[in-house]
């Protein structure tokens, strides 16, 4: 069993093993927290928890199933406690058109992975964070759910779909003393990213995006977008006419199309 000092922080973490995932890792554990790295590759999250420094639990799961991910939580729990924090950061992107029938299978596997696998990572913790009065549940979710982006049908309907939850959420456990933050990142140099044909403003390497990330989970803000450039952008498109979004994003770049990994 992994001891946990009194006083040292908890981190259940979602979609570890690479990307904006790692540099959370990362980032948490030389602040000296206890990690549950969670993710479907089991050989990348050994490789990770070995180059950390502490000791971690690696726990092999696909968010999208929800038994799995109740196990994990079980698993963490047992050897380190409720945890501090839950950061639901596992997550995937592909572009898709709803003209293709074979899109479907896309779709559905964002929206699993994506919003559902958001509630399953939760799930587990809310009532022992509820009783205990205390705990943060952290969201990613994405400035592509502030408006629906041409080409990313099933990724801006499922980080919208996010955004709404994490509200949900936040109010259902006011009064609790368990703190929900929606984090809506900008752009952020990940393999995720890495295949976008088109220009990304603001971006942000992983390592900082996760030093910034974490500061607005510590300050238990209730929403915020990072980096603070994309804020601005995002209240813009907030605030377009339909007509005139549509005339500026009809012939914007596209994810290319396929399933998600």
């Amino acid at each position: 069993m992994v001891q946990n000092p009194p006083a040292q922080l908890r981190v259940f973490l979602t979609g570890a093993s690479s990307g904006l995932g790692e540099a959370l890792a990362r980032h948490y554990a030389a602040r000296g927290a206890m990690l549950g790295l969670v993710a479907r590759r089991g050989e990348a999250l050994q490789s990770l928890r070995a180059d950390l420094p502490g000791r971690h639990l690696a726990l092999v799961a696909d968010v999208a199933d929800r038994d799995a991910m109740r196990a994990a939580a079980a698993q963490f729990t047992a050897a380190c406690g409720v945890p501090d924090i839950v950061i639901a950061n596992a997550g995937v992107s592909v572009g898709t058109l709803t003209e293709y029938a074979e899109d479907i299978d896309a779709f559905e596997r964002v929206l699993r992975t994506n919003l559902v696998g958001m509630v399953a990572t939760f799930q587990p913790f809310v009532e022992a964070m509820r009783m205990r009065g205390s705990g943060r549940l952290a969201g990613i979710a994405s400035v592509a759910g502030i408006r629906g982006l041409p080409g990313a049908g099933a990724y801006s309907a499922s980080k919208a779909g996010a955004i709404a939850y994490l509200e949900s959420l936040r109010v259902e456990l006011h009064g609790s003393g368990v703190r929900v933050s929606t984090i809506a990142p900008g752009y952020i140099a990940t393999p995720m990213t890495a295949i976008n044909p088109y220009p990304m403003p603001f971006m942000l390497p992983a390592a900082e995006a996760a030093r910034r990330i974490a500061r607005e989970i510590d300050a238990g803000r209730r929403y915020a977008v990072v980096p603070w450039q994309m804020g601005m952008v995002a209240k813009l498109l907030r605030w377009l006419p339909d007509a005139v979004f549509d005339r500026l994003f009809a012939h914007a770049g596209r994810k290319p199309r396929g399933l998600p990994l």
